[in-house]
């Protein structure tokens, strides 16, 4: 029997925010800074409910556009919605009709 020779593709989630790095960061570019002990965790929360949402706005851009694949285009589409200053209803959580 011959053995594979494709190469599993799952990679090991890290459980813990990197805290290090982020006191790091905020140290050095906003040194007058002060944040709670857990702030940095709700900063590293934030940033994964928007990736989150980033993805599933491209997700669903690329599903309109009959693409299977997600490319930059649809992200930066999805982007534009989230920064758009004439549209602020976006920015917030969408209620499921």
């Amino acid at each position: 029997m011959a053995f594979s020779t494709t190469v599993s593709q799952r990679k090991h989630i890290k459980r813990k925010a990197p805290r290090g790095f982020l006191k790091r960061v905020f140290k050095r570019q906003k040194p007058h800074l002060r944040l709670e002990t857990s702030g940095d965790l709700l900063v590293h929360l934030n940033c994964l409910l928007f990736v989150r949402r980033l993805a599933e706005e491209s997700r669903m851009n690329a599903f309109e556009s009959k693409c299977g694949v997600i490319k930059k285009e649809h992200v930066q589409a999805a982007a534009k919605l989230f920064f758009s200053p004439t549209q602020p209803e976006l920015r917030g959580m969408k209620e499921n009709c």
